[in-house]
């Protein structure tokens, strides 16, 4: 029986080396069981019969069993397990605290990293569409230079009038010609409106073949209607007695038979 004891209190010395971070209510509980296992020890080894002194019977007065040290023993082992878990459990909230900061840390860097490159793409573009309307901007500006330098300048022309009488009939009448590559002279028109009409735009003549056949010749050069229809020049009046019509209309008709109304001498 000495030896177990003598066992279970070096246990209990080995229990107390291990609880010197434990909390001073488990110290002192440790403490009292190595006071007890002590005063068993004494009380154990005098001999039966034999008296001590004072000093060594004094221990003998606290009277412990076996069965009481061993629920002391059990008592003080189930509050280091205690005191165990509930460190490892302060440990436990202390990394999934540092966890969960470590977590919330990198996603807010994420997110920051995100947005200064969300921010960065968005400069970019911004300056990409600067730079290429900068650019439409300068080829407009040029194209519209090199348009203004390539395009002549045109004078602005008065539109040219004629007097209402046989000169200005026939200098219109030349212009028109010309225009349009019909031949003729001053003179060779001239010449051939007096013979045919005396210059008179509403002449007509009532007697001669046309005229028995119901087309009479009209106007300064005595055109027959159907001949006006048919080399009627356009940009003129549709109006047999208009001057310049009149002109116009014979000397193609002249220009298509004789070669030009300066070759006309006669009735034609």
């Amino acid at each position: 029986m000495l030896q177990n004891i003598k066992a279970r209190s070096r246990n209990l010395k080995n229990i107390k080396a291990r609880s010197r971070n434990l909390t001073k209510t488990h110290k002192i509980a440790i403490a009292g069981v190595t006071t007890l296992s002590a005063a068993a020890i004494a009380f154990t080894a005098v001999p039966s019969g034999q008296t001590t002194t004072s000093e060594a019977a004094a221990p003998a007065r606290v009277a412990y069993s076996s069965e009481q040290l061993k629920g002391l023993q059990s008592g003080v082992t189930e509050q280091l397990a205690g005191a165990g878990l509930q460190g490892k459990s302060v440990d436990a909230q202390a990394k999934a605290k540092a966890a969960t900061q470590a977590k919330a840390k990198a996603e807010a860097d994420a997110k920051a990293k995100a947005a200064a490159k969300a921010k960065a793409v968005a400069k970019k573009k911004a300056a990409a569409a600067a730079a290429k309307k900068k650019a439409e901007q300068a080829h407009k500006a040029k194209k519209a230079a090199s348009r203004s330098a390539k395009r002549p300048h045109l004078k602005t022309v008065a539109a040219k009038s004629y007097a209402n009488n046989l000169n200005g009939w026939i200098r219109e009448s030349l212009d028109i010609m010309k225009a349009k590559g019909i031949p003729g002279s001053y003179n060779g028109l001239y010449r051939n409106i007096i013979r045919e009409s005396s210059g008179n735009p509403n002449a007509i003549n009532n007697w001669d073949i046309n005229a028995i056949n119901g087309i009479p010749s009209k106007g300064l050069l005595q055109v027959i209607p159907p001949t006006f229809k048919a080399y009627h020049v356009a940009g003129t009046s549709w109006n047999i007695y208009n001057p310049v019509a009149n002109i116009t209309a014979a000397a193609n008709y002249a220009a298509d038979r004789y070669g030009s109304m300066d070759n006309v001498n006669s009735a034609y």
